[in-house]
């Protein structure tokens, strides 16, 4: 079963975090809205039809996304809860946490 989450973060200077979301973690931008000029923007992005917490392979996501430039606050790693997860954080300081399934 695979988990859906629609987090909603707090983003200071949506160019540079558009940025980093698009280019740096490869998530795309379905659509982005401003009430008026000087209010925050609202957006959807999404990778992959994936949520933000689980990937199918956790490795291979933190090798991409080092190629573009983004070093994980956490590299990947295994946990006692069989999984391996990293942790990503973006420039207003959201964390992420990325996961995969330890499969024996």
């Amino acid at each position: 079963m695979r988990q859906r989450v629609f987090p909603q973060l707090r983003m200071t200077n949506w160019k540079r975090t558009r940025a980093f979301y698009v280019d740096g973690l490869g998530f795309s931008v379905d659509w982005e809205h401003r009430f008026e000029p000087g209010l925050p923007v609202f957006a959807q992005l999404t990778r992959d039809g994936l949520s933000l917490f689980v990937v199918d392979d956790v490795d291979a996501l933190f090798r991409e996304i080092g190629r573009r430039g983004i070093q994980p606050a956490e590299p990947p790693g295994d946990t006692e809860w069989q999984a391996r997860e990293m942790t990503v954080v973006d420039p207003d300081g959201n964390r992420l946490r990325f996961s995969t399934a330890v499969t024996e």
